[in-house]
């Protein structure tokens, strides 16, 4: 007991030494335990816990080893940052000895807080680096003997390990042009799907590492690799590639002691056609059961008819590591009916649109054919619907040799809802057939819900949306034959997509094949990657994707190394467009401009909402300009920052005199016009109110329905709502009729459409040449959802200091909203009862925010049952007619407005 006292004692007067304080998170260049990293300085990120309230972090130790055993001894450190006096918790740099190739190093961290805490260790955590070189590669390209169109070929090779020494570790590392998948000892290598990924193959090809101890054998093995044209060859790619696919491996076995073994792809390797006779994107695939051969990617095949492989020359000097994550399986989704259509075909319904592919166990008669055709709708009366497909198939067939088997694709992917089965010869079992969601792995961050149903399908048709076109690439859409990453419909909704999942890896590794495919003069292309070719390249609003994403993935993120990295680039473009301006008023090219807004086919009216084109294209030139000048900023370019502020008051000033009347309206009176002008700041301040009641007026003489393309729905709800007309944006929302958001709610959508009216009101089709049933672009609504409705809102980058301000409109009596930042989870839940007002406030350790509160007096706010006046942990800053201001520090909070009061509509 004496002991016990005297230890008590001690901690009393020393601080909490590991108590409320710890770890729960820990990232390496924004991953967890990752493989392959050829970055020389890892970032480091760890996210705190604590159950005190407004916890700072105030120093951080980081131990790393090239030993488990080490580091947990601490000993034979290779980096010991020893106690950091820093609040920094989020992409902290390495700074210790050179990495080595092949390594895996073991870290962790440890924090002290503002209170005299100081954390336990976190758990250990491990990243493994790369080749670091392309010259470490000594393996060969290789290639099959010939190729056709969409054949697919298998690659094979036996190699022995040390039959003495034990495998410490066994990694592989694998490229390709092309698609691969590759299989040890008859088992697959890693999750992931479409590998090695779309990239601008010239100049940035992906290696994948992989490991593969746990497959290894002693002493005999055998690995097997099926290689596809992929995004590399093809339809898809516009024969860009006119290089043959080809492969490339090196596997390295380290032993626990010695030299490792190192098996490479080489003219020792054999190769031959298979099962899957062909394979394309758009196309789908077909596998000949009759063909397969058993285990032709295990030993003791007989590999003797199959043909020697050609070794190449092809360049090594593109090959870089993965940024980003893997494509993966994700929802298995069971059908939700089978129906026989009034055409006579067996339809399966999966009840839900999405991307990926449907697995199937079947059986038939030697030679027959099971035939599926996916499709996203059905038309009014019932039958399968694929003419907006254009020259996609999107079929798979299975050719069955008598015996029942699994069948699913392998490099291909459709978008689907609806599959329609021919050859069965039975109606198929609902057990047999499942849909699997293919996307990129990335975490999903946020969560929204609210107390209108409608509104909470919008939000799931928003994210499915982005599942299934953030495929390694963002896509406009998954089905016909495009599939392309439009560079619009990336930059419209790349904030909306940050709040649903972390998108940071996803968009640097796209925005670096931005900056490979940018022309030499800083013009960008409309697609990344750059399939069109030099004369689909400069559109205001999708060219400006060169800097109006990265600016906001470093806001959302504080990554400052995505603006050190695309710096160059943004610089050339915003170059560009001042070098091609006619004395910066940017008014010739071709421009794309308010893509798809409301338009009428027979207008003698003049209802059709077109917006000047020029006009688009000055706004976004000023918007390029700004941002140039704040990232130049950021990185402490001061010459640069200055130029291109004058730069961008110019454009302005051009704007005014060119598409503003002398009495304030605008050349193009539509609601895209104003917002793009009220939302770049692009009008002096004694016309802003004028343009906004114009705005109003004219939502107002559209029956309050939404006639923005594109370019102006990302930003509608935003300007009415910084401007004072937060009802009229609650009425664009809850519209249900077309346009509007809602409509295809109705309408029975899962996911968001690329038309405002994909189906009429008739239940027709739009034009079929461009008639996606799902294109995220509209669905950069949910940025403000979260912002306005939740009210979570960024204020500083990577909120590390953020804003809760929900407001409440729309008839809305409850809503929710959360974000997994590098910081921890923010969340805001909100509900109206009676006359009372309730708010549960999450606010993550190492930051702070100001929460705005809908009273007129502090009076009328209480705590968890105990006013505010007075209360420690919460700072009244400012009181006004209509809220309450507070900063609060890190913890749970539960607030209750007495008095609260509210209309019809909802609105307070």
């Amino acid at each position: 007991m004496k002991h016990f006292l005297i230890f008590f004692t001690c901690l009393l007067l020393t601080g909490n030494i590991y108590g409320q304080l710890k770890i729960t998170g820990t990232f390496v260049e924004n991953r967890h335990n990752p493989i392959g990293l050829d970055e020389p300085q890892p970032r480091f990120t760890w996210i705190i816990d604590s159950d005190d309230r407004q916890v700072i972090q105030t120093a951080y130790e980081i131990t790393v080893s090239d030993n488990n055993e080490d580091i947990e001894e601490g000993k034979n450190m290779v980096w010991s940052s020893g106690k950091i006096e820093s609040a920094q918790s989020v992409h902290v740099k390495y700074e210790g000895e050179k990495l080595k190739p092949g390594t895996r190093y073991f870290w962790r961290v440890r924090v002290w807080d503002n209170k005299d805490n100081m954390s336990t260790w976190s758990k250990t955590d491990w990243w493994q680096t790369g080749l670091l070189s392309y010259t470490a590669w000594e393996g060969d390209w290789i290639l099959a003997q010939q190729e056709d169109e969409n054949t697919v070929h298998y690659f094979r090779k036996d190699f022995l390990t040390d039959r003495i020494r034990e495998v410490k570790r066994a990694t592989a590392y694998l490229a390709a042009r092309g698609m691969y998948e590759a299989r040890i000892n008859g088992k697959r290598i890693g999750e992931a799907y479409l590998s090695p990924g779309w990239t601008s193959y010239k100049t940035r090809l992906q290696y994948q590492a992989y490991d593969i101890t746990a497959l290894m054998e002693k002493g005999e093995n055998s690995i097997g690799v099926i290689l596809g044209e992929g995004w590399y060859k093809g339809r898809i790619s516009r024969n860009k590639y006119v290089k043959q696919a080809a492969l490339l491996v090196q596997l390295v076995i380290e032993y626990d002691n010695g030299q490792p073994d190192i098996i490479k792809s080489d003219d020792s390797w054999t190769t031959s056609t298979g099962p899957i006779v062909q394979s394309s994107i758009y196309d789908g695939e077909i596998y000949d059961s009759r063909k397969e051969m058993a285990g032709w990617d295990s030993l003791d095949f007989d590999d003797s008819s199959w043909q020697r492989v050609i070794v190449t020359d092809y360049e090594k000097n593109n090959i870089i590591h993965t940024y980003n994550e893997p494509v993966r399986k994700h929802e298995v989704i069971k059908p939700e009916k089978i129906v026989i259509s009034p055409e006579g075909d067996t339809i399966v319904d999966f009840g839900q649109n999405l991307v990926g592919w449907v697995r199937i166990k079947a059986e038939g008669a030697k030679g027959d054919s099971i035939i599926l055709h996916h499709a996203e709708v059905l038309d009014k009366q019932g039958n399968f619907y694929t003419e907006n497909l254009r020259g996609a198939l999107q079929r798979n067939i299975y050719i069955s040799d008598g015996q029942e088997h699994i069948f699913e694709p392998h490099f291909t992917f459709q978008g689907f809802r609806y599959v329609r089965f021919k050859g069965l010869g039975q109606m198929p079992h609902p057990e047999d057939i499942s849909a699997v969601a293919l996307y990129s792995d990335m975490i999903r961050t946020g969560v929204f819900t609210c107390s209108n149903p409608d509104l909470n399908q919008l939000q799931s048709n928003i994210q499915w949306g982005q599942r299934g076109n953030f495929l390694d690439v963002p896509t406009d859409c998954p089905q016909r034959d495009e599939r392309l990453g439009w560079t619009g419909d990336a930059q419209a909704f790349a904030v909306t997509s940050a709040y649903n999942m972390n998108v940071n890896s996803f968009f640097a590794k796209w925005l670096k094949d931005l900056a490979a495919d940018q022309f030499e003069d800083g013009n960008v292309p409309v697609v990344i990657p750059n399939v069109l070719g030099k004369y689909n390249a400069g559109s205001a609003g999708w060219s400006d994707a060169a800097t109006i994403v990265p600016w906001n993935i470093y806001q959302v993120y504080g990554d400052k190394k995505i603006l050190e990295d695309q710096y160059p680039s943004m610089k050339a473009w915003v170059d560009y467009l001042i070098n091609i301006s006619d004395d910066l008023l940017r008014n010739n090219g071709f421009h794309f401009g308010d893509w798809l807004f409301y338009s009428l086919d027979d207008d003698n009216g003049g209802r059709s909402a077109v917006t000047d084109k020029y006009l688009i294209a000055q706004c976004f030139f000023a918007n390029s300009a700004r941002i140039l000048a704040d990232a130049a900023g950021v990185l402490g370019k001061v010459k640069d920052q200055r130029y291109y502020s004058v730069i961008h008051e110019q454009i302005k000033e051009i704007f005014n005199n060119e598409f503003v009347t002398p009495n304030g309206q605008l050349v193009s009176n539509t609601q895209t016009a104003y917002v793009l002008a009220m939302q770049f700041d692009m009008l002096p301040d004694n016309m802003k109110d004028q343009a906004i009641k114009r705005l109003v007026k004219n939502i107002q003489a559209y029956d309050n329905h939404i006639t923005t393309g594109f370019l102006g729905a990302p930003y509608i709800n935003h300007v009415l709502t910084e401007y004072g007309q937060n009802e009229i944006a609650y009425e664009l929302l809850m519209q249900d009729t077309y346009p509007s958001w809602l409509y295809p709610v109705k309408k029975g959508a899962t996911t968001i459409w690329e038309r405002w009216n994909g189906i009429k009101p008739d239940g027709s089709f739009q034009y079929p040449s461009m008639n996606s049933f799902n294109h995220y672009a509209y669905g950069a609504i949910g940025d403000w959802m979260y912002k306005v409705i939740a009210g979570i809102e960024l204020e500083k980058p990577g909120y590390r200091e953020f804003i809760i301000r929900p407001m409440p409109g729309g008839g809305l009596t409850a809503a929710s909203g959360e974000l997994q930042t590098y910081y921890g989870l923010i969340k805001s839940d909100w509900n109206i009862n009676s006359d009372s007002f309730n708010i549960k406030v999450q606010i993550p350790v190492n930051t702070n925010a100001k929460v705005y509160l809908p009273a007129s007096s502090s009076d009328m706010i209480t705590e968890s049952g105990q006013t505010i006046t007075g209360s420690k942990t919460v700072d009244i800053i400012e009181v006004k007619n209509d809220y309450v201001l507070l900063v609060l520090g890190s913890g749970k909070y539960d607030f209750t407005v007495k008095g609260y009061k509210t209309d019809k509509q909802g609105n307070k």
